[in-house]
């Protein structure tokens, strides 16, 4: 693919709001895991959640679309001079050339769970309740286009833990097609009871914080946040932290609808399209951002896809032990995270995992490395085998 430019973004999660937040809670090792206590959860586990107190309601003249998702979308947009790179873009490109392609899993499902608890005593729901504007998938899109002042084509990618990985392949689709010549690429997913009681129910929720890759490892942490990125075939105004959208791979072995194939099927072919794409050979790569979960299963089957395609050589972590598993942003978060290693010139290193599993043979990172890395790749592979890698590279 021909290279675009990522030339703004920004990241909230349980780290911290903003690009400078996350940063310095990597660099200090502090994680954003804690205790969960959301909403009625009863459940021995722990979760990334971003405090309540900071998801103040969304714009008064968009209130239709006032809910978890849309609020930490919101959140995340104020930040790191995100709306002025896009006031700047729309005035470059004009409203109508810049798309939304942005990616969800659970979108708005808290509200709905909310709005059952108050149904009147013949089980309907309340009229206040608004499906399309808050639980529906294309919310988050919708709500997007209004907030900024959008009118180029909007999609929302709903692919599970893959969906905003996936969203820099359907933009810089667009962008070579002539659709738009700009799009903001990212995604947002939000703590709710469904999800948190439905991994319960997998027996996949570990009652520590995650441990990637460690011999002990016993299943994932839930977390929320948003991310965002202006993508763009030339750099806009300079806002000081470009990098380059080297490559985009996406595959789909549909193996199981919530286990991974166990020798890594889809993930080594989503790595290696992904390689193609950006023209690279796997040595080329410095530093490997792992979809990396924490479940038996998960981290076994990368591992195997890893080591195939890439050996023991290239360095490697799972940064889901500070953040949580965003499931939905997990892809954005990933790849912001890998934006940042490539600014900044440091490979971070995985939170909580003490022991390394033999059986996994990776180059994996327990702690930070000080390193400049040219060009790093990005993981996440969702239930159903939906499986996406994105390359990165120094602007």
């Amino acid at each position: 693919m021909n290279p675009l430019t990522l030339s703004a973004y920004t990241l909230t999660t349980s780290l911290g709001v903003g690009l400078q937040a996350n940063l310095d809670a990597l660099r200090d090792r502090r994680t954003g895991l804690a205790p969960c206590a959301f909403e009625t959860a009863r459940l021995d586990t722990w979760v990334g959640q971003v405090p309540d107190a900071m998801l103040a309601p969304v714009r008064s003249d968009l209130a239709p679309f006032d809910c978890r998702n849309n609020r930490l979308a919101q959140l995340a947009l104020r930040q790191d001079a995100m709306e002025q790179a896009l006031a700047d873009a729309r005035l470059r490109y004009g409203p109508e050339r810049i798309g939304v392609v942005v990616g969800t899993s659970t979108s708005g499902i808290l509200s709905t769970e909310l709005a059952y608890r108050r149904r009147d005593s013949a089980g309907a729901l309340p009229a206040d309740f608004d499906y399309a504007c808050t639980h529906n998938h294309y919310s988050l899109g919708r709500f997007l286009r209004a907030y900024l002042g959008l009118h180029g084509p909007a999609t929302v990618v709903s692919t599970a833990c893959s969906s905003s990985a996936k969203v820099f392949g359907s933009a810089a689709r667009m962008i070579a097609a002539g659709l738009c010549d700009a799009a903001l690429v990212g995604g947002a997913d939000s703590l709710c009871l469904t999800t948190l009681y439905g991994f319960g129910s997998l027996e996949l929720l570990s009652k520590l914080p995650c441990r990637p890759y460690d011999r002990q490892r016993d299943g994932i942490s839930i977390g929320e946040g948003a991310g965002f990125g202006l993508l763009e075939r030339t750099p806009g105004s300079a806002h000081g932290a470009s990098v380059r959208l080297l490559g985009v791979g996406e595959s789909s072995d549909a193996y199981h609808m919530s286990t991974p194939h166990p020798e890594g099927a889809g993930a080594r072919i989503a790595m290696q399209a992904a390689l193609t794409s950006a023209g690279l050979r796997a040595e080329q790569i410095d530093y490997i951002n792992l979809h990396g979960t924490g479940t038996r299963a998960n981290d076994a089957s990368e591992a195997r896809a890893v080591f195939d395609l890439f050996g023991e050589r290239t360095p490697c972590s799972s940064t889901k032990g500070w953040t949580g598993h965003l499931l939905g942003a997990c892809g954005i978060a990933a790849a912001i995270l890998c934006a940042l290693s490539l600014r900044e010139g440091f490979l971070p290193g995985s939170a909580n995992t003490r022991e390394l599993d033999p059986a996994l043979r990776v180059r994996y990172l327990i702690q930070n490395q000080p390193m400049a890395p040219q060009r790093v790749m990005c993981n996440a592979f969702g239930f159903g085998g939906s499986n996406c890698s994105v390359v990165l590279g120094c602007a």
